[in-house]
């Protein structure tokens, strides 16, 4: 038996919110973070969501609203309806439902800012993404990588690449945070 415990670790994201938020028009780049498994991408992750939704003021930031699809229970824990876990004041849950499917549903239904799900990997949850990004929605993401060259190697992920992700994070075995990719932003060079 594997027994898997959500916890939360306060602020452990703080060295990767300067990678995922565009200080010039206050939004989050689509991001997609990977690592092996067992690195603690699900746990960044649950902090990220807590950020953003609260809102950063140390950085100017307003909060947003966010949609999580938390197909395991494994980013909130809710229980009975209520997230276990801090995740924010403007976020929405939608649990025990396969991401591509919750995506969808969120989008349509709950208006959301910024998605997120974790663990992605299937063609239907890249449609989704598309589908999220295409509505004008951000989104934050997990997957299973070691390396940009596995996410080019894989099939799926790979289409990420395209055109939807624009920064693409590393978590490292021992938890440090490397920007791996970056797809250059429209108002880097506006004076």
């Amino acid at each position: 038996m594997n027994f898997r415990i959500a916890r939360q670790v306060l602020n452990c994201s703080n060295s990767v919110i300067p990678y995922i938020l565009n200080t010039y028009n206050k939004q989050i780049y689509n991001t997609l973070i990977i690592s092996p498994p067992g690195c603690g991408k699900t746990t960044l992750l649950r902090d990220i969501i807590r950020k953003i939704s609260n809102g950063i003021p140390e950085m100017n930031f307003n909060g947003l609203t966010c949609g999580v699809v938390d197909e395991r229970g494994e980013i909130s824990a809710t229980y009975r309806g209520i997230a276990q876990n801090d995740i924010g004041i403007r976020t929405d849950v939608i649990d025990n439902i396969p991401k591509a499917v919750g995506m969808k549903m969120l989008i349509r239904s709950m208006a959301p800012k910024v998605i997120i799900a974790d663990e992605i990997g299937s063609i239907e949850d890249i449609e989704a993404i598309e589908y999220a990004v295409s509505s004008g929605v951000k989104g934050i993401f997990t997957a299973h990588a070691g390396s940009l060259e596995e996410i080019k190697s894989n099939p799926i992920l790979n289409l990420l690449l395209k055109d939807k992700i624009e920064r693409i994070l590393l978590l490292d075995f021992n938890r440090k945070i490397h920007l791996i990719y970056s797809k250059k932003d429209k108002y880097e060079n506006i004076a």
